[in-house]
């Protein structure tokens, strides 16, 4: 399939105008700006999509400190040697990479794009995780053409029509993102709904390929969208357009976009904390924790008993018996998300004057409860009610560990051995 390549002066607005804004965002936005790579070709420097991003964010309170190097006609083969674009990644701290490739290479047959388009994307992502390890690849699904590729239709006709094209850019965005676990722009979808619901609001620009300002501005709501994850709704900026055709633009992004950010997976790949509490069996208290969180490697234990852990699989003994809430907090790059399980310790192991390990089973117990772990010298024990009065005594060793509990009352006890510290101590 043959590709069409476009060479425009990169004047979309001026670059004084630009420097102030940026300049006056990082003086005056209190919020954490978002550093955001762009790696295309002439669809993203065409009125100068970041610069409408940084103008839109910034008129809702809103920062992105941003870069570009976006050669007309420019393929992910081509920025897989370039030098200005891998020095950009490699340079780090982005927080988004945005990969844009050529605008018809995505919608031929399957074979040229497995050849041509998927391998080149993944080269790039991989660039992309090893010098930015905190950042995401989002790569920004482009559009059809107004009324398709005229040039590859006799060859190919599903690109005879915008409708062909456009789908199968669609697709071909939606597998690249998902074969590279990454996240995607879905400005093609965007202005898809837009064409079917407001035919009259103009996407292209006399070329019938490449953005007009309105949809470079459907492009930048769109981004601010997945990227902020916020409303784009709520912008104020309207890169001059009639205020109609902007709340128009600005509602389809939050509608295609917003509104589904799990679609185009944003989220997808952040910290998400789960784990599964076991009792032991063997030792009273203890309970061993293991970890199921996904796309985190920090993790913060609290066992709620004022006690916490680092481990990814922590093993806990209790010195109390109750019900304790514990909490995981999964991190990555300083995303977090936090889960919690309540455990109820029903015995504990205490120690005794030799620094053995006393446990005390089963518990709740019915007619006895043996003790293991008893030094071989005879321990006195008591058995106190819930009212504090004492009910049973005696002596138990590693020779006579078993305390007989027949005929007494189901309820509350308190088991004291020896000046060892009490167990709570339930029969049934």
């Amino acid at each position: 399939m043959k590709k069409t390549s476009f060479s425009f002066p990169f004047s979309p607005l001026p670059s004084g105008l630009v420097l102030f804004f940026s300049l006056f965002l990082t003086l005056t936005s209190s919020a954490q700006p978002l550093r955001v790579l762009f790696i295309g070709n002439s669809y993203t420097y065409v009125n100068d999509l970041p610069g409408m991003l940084s103008l839109a964010s910034s008129s809702v309170g809103d920062s992105v400190v941003y870069d570009s190097n976006c050669p007309g006609g420019y393929t992910f083969n081509g920025h897989s040697t370039n030098a200005t674009s891998l020095a950009k990644i490699a340079q780090g701290g982005w927080d988004y990479v945005v990969l844009q490739e050529q605008s018809q290479n995505p919608s031929f047959p399957d074979a040229q794009v497995a050849a041509e388009v998927y391998p080149y994307a993944r080269i790039l992502d991989s660039l992309i995780n090893v010098a930015n390890p905190c950042g995401e690849t989002m790569f920004y699904m482009t559009w059809g053409r107004k009324n398709g590729d005229a040039s590859n239709c006799a060859s190919f006709p599903p690109l005879c029509t915008y409708e062909g094209m456009d789908s199968l850019l669609n697709l071909r965005y939606r597998i690249m993102a998902q074969d590279n676990q990454a996240v995607l722009s879905p400005v093609g979808a965007v202005r898809h709904y837009i064409r079917q619901y407001n035919p009259a609001i103009e996407l292209y620009q006399s070329d019938e390929s490449h953005p007009s300002v309105a949809g470079t501005y459907a492009a930048a709501c769109t981004f601010y969208a997945v990227l902020f994850k916020k409303d784009p709704e709520t912008i104020t900026y309207e890169a001059g357009l009639p205020a109609a055709d902007a709340a128009v633009i600005r509602h389809a992004a939050k509608l295609v976009a917003f509104d589904s950010l799990s679609t185009w997976h944003i989220g997808e790949y952040n910290p998400n904390a789960n784990f599964s509490s076991l009792e032991s069996s063997t030792q009273s208290g203890s309970f061993t924790f293991t970890n199921t969180s996904l796309n985190a490697d920090t993790y913060q234990w609290f066992f709620g008993d004022g006690d916490s852990s680092a481990s990814q699989n922590p093993v806990h003994v209790y010195a109390s018996i109750g019900d304790y809430t514990v909490t995981l907090i999964a991190s990555h790059c300083g995303v977090s998300d936090t889960a919690s399980v309540q455990v109820t310790v029903l015995s504990i192991a205490v120690v005794d004057a030799t620094n053995r390990l006393l446990t005390v089973y089963p518990n709740p117990a019915q007619n006895w409860v043996n003790i293991e772990g008893l030094s071989p010298k005879d321990a006195e024990y008591r058995i106190f009610d819930s009212l504090g009065r004492e009910r049973q005594r005696g002596k138990v060793s590693q020779a006579n560990p078993r305390i007989e509990l027949t005929g007494r009352a189901a309820g509350l006890y308190v088991l004291q051995i020896a000046d060892r510290p009490v167990i709570r101590l339930v029969l049934r």
